[in-house]
């Protein structure tokens, strides 16, 4: 199944985990937990990202980053081929 959703700092952190299950894990690396800690995050990743001191550069660096790990899940996908995201830096 294809995601259409483009990720933007506006998507509320629900959205994001149901569509890419990937974010969870990007985003506790980048030290925004999300459901694994037992704390729900609500609203959208501009808002929790914020609330985690990061500047705007930075929530744009991870909405470019999410968005390039979607485009290469479904260019895989599309080739035959399942990509599995393990590492983040």
């Amino acid at each position: 199944m294809q995601n259409t959703t483009t990720i933007t700092r506006g998507i509320l952190i629900e959205e994001l985990i149901n569509n890419y299950s990937f974010s969870v894990r990007y985003l506790m690396e980048k030290g925004i937990r999300c459901i694994r800690c037992g704390e729900p995050i609500w609203g959208t990743l501009e808002e929790a990202a914020k609330e985690k001191n990061f500047d705007n550069e930075a929530i744009e660096i991870f909405v470019k980053e999410m968005n390039d790990f979607v485009k290469m899940e479904e260019t895989g996908l599309r080739n035959g081929k399942k990509l599995l995201v393990n590492k983040m830096d």
